[in-house]
């Protein structure tokens, strides 16, 4: 792996607008859990598959069972930025760096410093009501019991995209408007299975990407670095001159 970090701190050296292209694997490394992993969410049991319970149809049915599901399994309100996270942020204050195009719904990045970060999946830290558009901090969906409910009666909503629905089209236009104009995109932590967002890596058009992730992903054939291991050692192993 020697070869393959040297390489990808050449890259960084010589890149002025890098692109980060993030899924649940940067977060891992924060102690919270993925899906798809051997000891991800997917991989557990519940009285429903989590698929099912993160889907519009089931919060629209079931709104206390997936309240109870959300706040037991998505609010990790306590972990902290990684490596990643924070050479991220260091990347961009240094000007080497466009943005952050995460899946991931924690905050993490901004908590680390990222500025301009593309929020694919929303975030747990944006909720509103579905009634008349209150809007309300992650704290008070924690704090409250059942189903969390406005000061006018309806159902508090986080801002996050379930199954079912459709991504943010300004966060996509804005994304895929970053991706495209990279001379590096980095990807990792992700197996790229999740569509549409996985798609937008098609969209680069530059001769540096990198994959960084434990197990192989559909675009390894397609990268120009890949490198297997944990992003956070790995990134954060990255100089920033």
């Amino acid at each position: 792996m020697e070869q393959e970090q040297r390489t990808l701190q050449k890259w960084v050296d010589e890149s002025r607008r890098i692109v980060f292209f993030g899924g649940a694997g940067v977060s891992t490394e924060s102690g919270i859990p993925d899906f798809r992993s051997v000891d991800g969410l997917y991989h557990q049991k519940y009285d429903y598959p989590p698929e099912e319970i993160l889907s519009r149809s089931f919060f629209d049915a079931r709104p206390e069972e997936f309240n109870r599901f959300y706040r037991e399994k998505m609010l990790c309100l306590d972990a902290q930025p990684n490596p990643a996270h924070r050479k991220l942020a260091e990347l961009e204050a240094a000007g080497k760096l466009t943005s952050v195009v995460t899946q991931n719904i924690d905050g993490l990045h901004q908590r680390a410093g990222s500025r301009r970060v593309w929020e694919l999946h929303g975030s747990v830290h944006r909720n509103h009501c579905m009634r008349c558009g209150r809007a309300y901090p992650v704290e008070f969906v924690r704090d409250s019991g059942g189903v969390p409910r406005c000061a006018c009666g309806g159902i508090v909503k986080p801002d996050v995209v379930l199954y079912e629905e459709q991504l943010d089209g300004h966060t996509l236009q804005g994304a895929l408007s970053d991706i495209q104009g990279a001379d590096m995109l980095i990807i990792g932590g992700t197996s790229l299975a999740v569509y549409p967002a996985a798609s937008l890596v098609n969209y680069y058009r530059g001769h540096r990407l990198v994959l960084i992730n434990k197990s192989p992903t559909p675009y390894d054939a397609h990268a120009d670095l890949v490198i297997a291991g944990p992003i956070g050692e790995i990134l954060g192993g990255v100089a920033v001159v």
